[in-house]
This record gives C-alpha cells, sequence and structure tokens, in this order.
C-alpha cells in the first residue's frame, strides 16, 4: 500500500477516532483510495473482542444498488435493453410499466420509497412474483419523470430486469459479471466470517441491541450485500473509471452524469444511472450511502482528482455523516496532487491532416482554439473562457463526435472545398471558419458583400 505523510495519517485517524467516540459507533473501518488503490486504511472500536480490519465484513446497505445498475449498464452495452425501454418490456404487470429503465435508475419512476407489507429491512423477503402481486396504484404515488423520489422498489424490479434478461439471480449475475472479474471475493449475498454483528446503540444508555438480518428475497436488490474495505476500495476505484473491463469507463462517466437533483433549491445533491451525486467544495463525486438496520456505509469517489473515501459501520444510526466529506478536505489540505507530466504525442499519434487543423476558428465573431490532444482527441474550446467547449472523439466510422459538454453527441464535421482544402467546420450547422463571417465559406444567411465597416 503506498504510504501518505504521518502527519495525514494521523489526521485520518483521529477524525475517524473523533466519529466512533461522539457518534458512540461500535466498529468502523474506513480507507482513503488514490490513483485505484487503498493508500490508508484505519479502524477503531471492536468486532468480537478485537478492533476490525480491512477484510472485516460489513453490510453495505444502498451501496448495493451500484451492483445492481452496472449490471443493467453492461445489459444495455451488450444491446439487450434500452435504456429509453418500459419496464413492461421486461417485467409486465406492474404499476410502473410505462417507466423506462433511465428513470428506475434514476429514482425518477415515480415509484413509492418502500414495497408493500412489513418493512422489508426486517423481515424476510418475499419471491419476485409474489412482490409484483401485491403492487396497485398505490404502489405509484408519482407521474413517471415527474421528480425524484427514492426508491428501494424500483431497484427490487431492476434487479428481477436483470434475472429475466439472464436467466440467472442478479446476484449469480453480479458474481460472474463484476465480483469475481474485479477480485471482490469478500462481497457476498449473506455473511461470511469474519463479519461484524449489526447493532442499535440506546440513545440514552450505553448499551447495545442486535438488530435482525434476512434475505430480502426480491427486495435484496435495494441492499442485501456485505462486503469489506479492501473490496470496497476496489468498487471506489471502479466507480472512478478503472473499470477492469467490467464496463467500459465511457459507460461509468455516463452513470456519474446527473439526471435529476434532489434537493432543487440547493444542488448539493442528486443521481446519476444508478449513482448518488454529491457537490462539497468544488468536488462533484460520486458513489452511494447505504444503510441497513444494524450497518451504515458510504462510498465516494472524485473521479477528476482520483481520490475516494468509503467507511462501513455496525451501527444502524448515528455515524459518518460528515466524516467523508472531511477526508476529501484532509487529502486536498495535507496530499495535493501534483500536475500530470506533460508529455508530447507519440509519434503514432501525429496526423499531419489533423495538425494541419489546429489553431484559431471562429463562431461568428467568437474565437476558439481547436487543440490535438493525447488519444487524438480534437479540444475545441473558447479562447476568452466564456462559451462552449468539448472534446471529440473520432468513432468507428470516422465521424468526430462529440464528448461532453453542449456539442455531446454531435458530429464535427470537417468540410473540403472543391480543391480539397478545408473550408469550414460545421458542427450541427454552427459554421467555424477561419478569419470572423469568412464570406467564402457556407455560412448560414449569407455575409454582407460590403463586409466589415466602421459606423
Amino acid at each position: 500500500m503506498p504510504e501518505l505523510l504521518a502527519g495525514t495519517q494521523r489526521a485520518l485517524l483521529r477524525r475517524l477516532a473523533v466519529d466512533q467516540s461522539e457518534n458512540r459507533v461500535p466498529s468502523i473501518v474506513a480507507a482513503v483510495v488514490r490513483d485505484g488503490a487503498p493508500v490508508w486504511i484505519g479502524a477503531r472500536g471492536r468486532v468480537d473482542g478485537a478492533e476490525p480490519t480491512a477484510d472485516t465484513q460489513y453490510r453495505i446497505g444502498s451501496i448495493t444498488k451500484t451492483f445492481v445498475a452496472a449490471l443493467i449498464m453492461r445489459l444495455r452495452d451488450e444491446g439487450r435493453l434500452d435504456l429509453n425501454d418500459p419496464l413492461d418490456r421486461f417485467v409486465p404487470g406492474t404499476p410502473a410499466g410505462a417507466s423506462t429503465i433511465a428513470q428506475l435508475l434514476s429514482h425518477t419512476a415515480g415509484l413509492t420509497a418502500e414495497s408493500p407489507g412489513e418493512w422489508w429491512e426486517r423481515t424476510p423477503g418475499v419471491p419476485a412474483d409474489e412482490l409484483i402481486s401485491l403492487l396497485g396504484k398505490q404502489s405509484m404515488p408519482h407521474r413517471a419523470g415527474r421528480r425524484f423520489h427514492y426508491s428501494n422498489l424500483g431497484f427490487g424490479l431492476l434487479g428481477e430486469v436483470i434475472a429475466r434478461n439472464r436467466g440467472m439471480s442478479w446476484m449469480e449475475a453480479a458474481e460472474a459479471e463484476i465480483l469475481r472479474p474485479l477480485g471482490m471475493g469478500r462481497t457476498t449475498f449473506l455473511a461470511q466470517a469474519p463479519h461484524a454483528q449489526g447493532y442499535a446503540v440506546h440513545p440514552w444508555a450505553d448499551v447495545l441491541l442486535p438488530e435482525p438480518s434476512h434475505d430480502g428475497g426480491a427486495m435484496a436488490p435495494a441492499g442485501q450485500l456485505w462486503s469489506t474495505a479492501t473490496d470496497l476500495a476496489r468498487w471506489a476505484a471502479f466507480l472512478g473509471g478503472d473499470t477492469g473491463e467490467v464496463l467500459h469507463p465511457d459507460t461509468v462517466a455516463e452513470m456519474r452524469e446527473p439526471a435529476i437533483v434532489d434537493d432543487a433549491d440547493e444542488w448539493r445533491g442528486g443521481h446519476g444511472l444508478g449513482l448518488q451525486l454529491m457537490r462539497h467544495k468544488g468536488r462533484r463525486v460520486a458513489g452511494h450511502t447505504g444503510s441497513m438496520p444494524g450497518f451504515l456505509a458510504t462510498v465516494w469517489v472524485d473521479p477528476k482528482d482520483g481520490t475516494g473515501v468509503l467507511f462501513l459501520a455496525n451501527t444502524t444510526a448515528g455515524g459518518g455523516y460528515n466524516l467523508l466529506a472531511d477526508y476529501f478536505d484532509i487529502m486536498a489540505e495535507r496530499e495535493p496532487r501534483l500536475p500530470a507530466t506533460w508529455t508530447p504525442l507519440a509519434q503514432s499519434e501525429v496526423d499531419s491532416e489533423l495538425l494541419a487543423l489546429t489553431g484559431q476558428w471562429y463562431w461568428g465573431p467568437s474565437a476558439y482554439a481547436l487543440r490535438l490532444r493525447q488519444g487524438g482527441l480534437l479540444d475545441l474550446t473558447p479562447l476568452n473562457g466564456r462559451g462552449r467547449a468539448s472534446r471529440f472523439r473520432r468513432d468507428e466510422n470516422g465521424a468526430w463526435i462529440g464528448l461532453d459538454g453542449y456539442y455531446a453527441g454531435e458530429e464535427l464535421r470537417i468540410v473540403r472545398g472543391a480543391d480539397g482544402s478545408v473550408s469550414h467546420l460545421d458542427l450541427n450547422t454552427f459554421i467555424f471558419t477561419r478569419t470572423p463571417y469568412d464570406p467564402n465559406a457556407a455560412v448560414p444567411g449569407g455575409v454582407d458583400a460590403d463586409g466589415w465597416r466602421g459606423l
């Protein structure tokens, strides 16, 4: 494990100790991940009479949803479903049949938060067919797409989408397609020793009450899994883009894109496709919180910085709420990232035709710079810093497609004249020319024949 400065380690451990002590947490393990690997793991409290370790299992609650979301995205990338498909295509007979897969992933499908019947987190679950038979109009209190409404029930149904596509349970699919390929052998459906017992801590006395733990049945995709700090550190790396070929990094980046804001007045929190989003001091981090009776857990990752933070604890309530935000702050203050070393393009990436395109271009009177970047990307950026910037990658058909910003998904066409020279750039009807409003280019609406003039 790469080592942090001694002062950083002390600050991280002290913050963990304060959280465990002040919130009266029976045990807690936390970790910091940098560039895909854990750089610090700390623990406080006791499990079976000893301090917990990076290999001690805790229940991770709703972090389970991120694994379910990854399985759905694998199905999408394989062409077995479309995110705009209605739920009815795969799981007919529910009141959310017209809601899309994307709406289920982003908690905008209109479903209730919980399943019908007894509190599912503390009672044995039922099979999917039985759960579906219990759903009625009361399970759909909102119009699909209207608002964010967190739904454990929605992820129970997504687990069934996976099962019916794969011909196996969602957990079997997770083991085969995610956990084994990523080496996450200590992430399991039921607890495996060594593991922590879940507890509720009495609000007015220093005593504990053991919490029950059951197979959630059809609701298990909403919060069943157990994991360790080591395995969750690998998952943090995955969410940051180190995907190990389980998913393409672009797909995980798509999961991290905001689909809905869940606190519209402030936009401090939101949701992507199966991932929670949080803004903190200029960062936009992705991951998920998790809670089940007797357990709390959270994993956050800042892909831009390559830093992830996580904790697992065996308490029903009270710990870890500000811990990870403080960990980001400690790392930013004490272990700031060095800029990546600049290196020139490899000779194999140098394309003389692309090189000739670089430099200044104009959209009307607005100046833009077109640059050739590592990986064969074209980067179009306004020179005054105000305007629409995007990067473009050439697809398998040779077209330049926008990766981000306003022009994401749009095609940048390099238009040539009769003599073969480049006339202009056409970006979805926006024309970029080498001089402002070049009269020799196909500027929509034409250019005044008398040209530029004074008043």
